[in-house]
Order: C-alpha cells, then sequence, then structure tokens
C-alpha cells in the first residue's frame, strides 16, 4: 500500500520530475536518506521508473479471459429437479474475465480485457457494456460468424448456484499467434489475469511469455487441470478446495488438509496461493500462511464472489499489501459481492472495501440490479 508520505513525494515529483532527493527531502522536513528509502519503495511498487523520476502515472492491469451473456434463472423456492420452477430470469453481462475486470474498475483501477467476441447481438451488448464501466476491450477480438459466450444458470431462494452450462468455444480463437500480437499491452501491465476458459495452449504460451506477474483463477473442478502444467510460473493462485486437488493430480477431497495442499503448490512453484474454504480462505506463500475467517454477510448471490475476491487481491497488490493483507481484501469484496444480487456488487468501491477490513462497517446486503 502506498503510504501517506510516499503520496506527498509523488505529488511533488509529478510537478517536477527532475527534483532531486534533497529538494524533496527539504521540502518534506526530513533527510535526504530517508527520502531515498521512499523513492526505493515507490519503484517496487510500480508507481516510478528509473532515473528522473519518470512517473507511471496510472498504472493499469491486463485480463485476457471469457466474457458472457448470462442467462439466469432465480427460483422462487427450493429447486424441485425434472419440474418447472417459478422464479425469474434475466440476461446480465457477464464472464470471469469480464466480471474480474468490472470489479477492479469499481476498486478504481485501470483495466484493459483481451476477450473474444461473436459477431451476434449478445456481443454488441457486452462491449457497449464495457465501455460503460471504463473496461478497455480495444485489444479484443471478433469472431466472425461465432457466437458470444454464453452462461445458462440455475440459482436457489438462498442463492447458491445449483446447475450452470457453459457454450464458450469462442475462447479457442485466442491462439498464442494472436496473443503473440499483444504482448507488448501485456508486458507494459503492471499484472496479468488469466482464467481456465482460455485452452492450454494460449495458457502456456502466456505462462512462458508474461514479463509480469501472472494471476491465475481455476474456476471449476472441470477446468482447473489446465493450469497444472503451468504452476511454476504463476505467481498468484486463487482456487477452492476441491480445484487444488486436482491442480496435484488428485480426486477431490473437501477433507484434504488446506495447509499441506498450500505447502505442495508453494513446492511446485506458485509463489502465492488463495484457497478459498466454505467460510473464509487460506493463504500462503514463503513469508508465511494464515487461515481467515470470511466477513459476515447476507448471501442474495454467490455467483460472482469467486471474480470480485481476484479483483481485489490485484487491486491489494498493486498498493503493495502483503498476503494477509491482499486475502482480507479478497474475503471482504467477495462478502460485499455475496450481499448484492448483480454478479458484481455495483456497491463494491474501494472505500467500502477497506471499511470491511478496518472493522468499521458491516456488510449489508443490497437490492441494486443490474441487468440487460
Amino acid at each position: 500500500m502506498v503510504t501517506d508520505r510516499e503520496r506527498e513525494l509523488l505529488s511533488w515529483i509529478e510537478e517536477n520530475p527532475m527534483m532531486s532527493q534533497q529538494e524533496l527531502a527539504d521540502r518534506a522536513g526530513i533527510t535526504r536518506s530517508s527520502v531515498s528509502v521512499h523513492i526505493s519503495n515507490l519503484m517496487k511498487k510500480g508507481m516510478i521508473q528509473g532515473k528522473g523520476y519518470v512517473v507511471q502515472k496510472r498504472p493499469y492491469a491486463v485480463v485476457v479471459g471469457g466474457v458472457n451473456m448470462d442467462i439466469a434463472g432465480y427460483a422462487s423456492g427450493e429447486v424441485v429437479p425434472h419440474d418447472s420452477n417459478p422464479g425469474r430470469v434475466e440476461h446480465t453481462a457477464g464472464g470471469v474475465g469480464r466480471n474480474e475486470a468490472h470489479g477492479m474498475r469499481l476498486l478504481g483501477l485501470d483495466v484493459k480485457l483481451v476477450t473474444a467476441f461473436g459477431d451476434d447481438l449478445y456481443a454488441e451488448k457486452l462491449r457497449q457494456n464495457c465501455r460503460d464501466l471504463g473496461i478497455d476491450v480495444k485489444d479484443a477480438i471478433t469472431v466472425v460468424n461465432a457466437a458470444t459466450s454464453t452462461y445458462l444458470s440455475v440459482v436457489d431462494h438462498r442463492g447458491d448456484p445449483v446447475v450452470g452450462i457453459s457454450s464458450m468455444d469462442i475462447y479457442e480463437h485466442l491462439t498464442p499467434a494472436l496473443l503473440a500480437q499483444r504482448m507488448g499491452v501485456i508486458n507494459r501491465a503492471h499484472t496479468c489475469v488469466v482464467d481456465t476458459n482460455l485452452t492450454e495452449d494460449a495458457l502456456r504460451f502466456l505462462a512462458d511469455n508474461c514479463r509480469v506477474p501472472l494471476f491465475a483463477e481455476t474456476i471449476s473442478v472441470a477446468k482447473a487441470h489446465k493450469l497444472r502444467g503451468i504452476l511454476d510460473r504463476i505467481d498468484t493462485l486463487k482456487a477452492d478446495r476441491l480445484e487444488v486437488q486436482l491442480l496435484l493430480g488428485r480426486e477431490p477431497d473437501e477433507k484434504a488438509d488446506v495447509e499441506v495442499t498450500a505447502r505442495q503448490l508453494l513446492d511446485r512453484g506458485v509463489r502465492h496461493v488463495y484457497i478459498t474454504l466454505s467460510s473464509g480462505a487460506y493463504c500462503a506463500d514463503e513469508t508465511g500462511a494464515w487461515r481467515l475467517p470470511g466477513y459476515p454477510a447476507e448471501v442474495v448471490n454467490k455467483t460472482g464472489a469467486r471474480d470480485s475476491f481476484m479483483a481485489a487481491l490485484v487491486w491489494a497488490r498493486m498498493r503493495g499489501m502483503d498476503l494477509r493483507e491482499s486475502a482480507c481484501a479478497g474475503l471482504a469484496a467477495a462478502g460485499i459481492c455475496t450481499a448484492g444480487e448483480p454478479v458484481v456488487n455495483e456497491e463494491l468501491s474501494e472505500q467500502y472495501m477497506l471499511e470491511v477490513m478496518q472493522g468499521t462497517r458491516k456488510i449489508t446486503a443490497s437490492k441494486t440490479r443490474y441487468f440487460l
């Protein structure tokens, strides 16, 4: 996290990039050696670059992943199999990559989304949705005569997804050759986030060529295996308890020791591990490990909680937070998300999340609805 003193020095550097460390020290009323430490920290956090204090005014994140039209059926009561269930049906902008980018925008980050659109009506609605949110989609592709990715889900009256069906073949068009044309944009970013909607070839290409921290989201038990061959190049991995078992080549087991599992992932080269549990999360890296409870929240819809968690992890990294602080941010964002009806709760904000993390604000249910 950027400190108040660092923000002060950064504002003066923006005014005059050639200001010397002694001039900064005199203006701040501190020693030149203290200024040197602050400058070094700002460089590590990506806020300034090299000699002469070239200011990186707006660092950005890149998300390479899915954007879908989500068609969700919300049952009024218990879902009865093989029968018609009363409720409502809504069309909303979704997709793991888009949801993560949406969360990052709500948290005040600049973000570019590399994805694939079809050439249908859904594509136009989703592109406009991204533009309205401030998500840069100039590097996305349009696949002629292809259907935009669609995700159909049924959610019970408790907000729990009961079943989902995905139609996402379009992401096969995000090939290594296409991604190679976008590596300049990706490698100028602060962080690159990928999800397993991509093919294994695409994920391997990004792992081999990405020069910035690579964050990966497993998405589901069915797709988690795609990351197995690139674990040693993943900076930050977020998965649930069952998905990490698959990554280690085992049958999913809810009773598996999460501490042992996390250690094995670190041994295979992952630098930061975040495993979401039924309540809370377990995080680990070489500096330590913590099991953290979730923040109390009324559950309205859990569908996008994991995507908001990942958005908060990126936000935390871009602010220089450590492993535990980052996990707390993820849990706070996920809690805020579950308290709203949309897949990404529009009430999520940096201030709201910080207040939850600091214990000065509780997560309250929101009925704000957003759909296309």
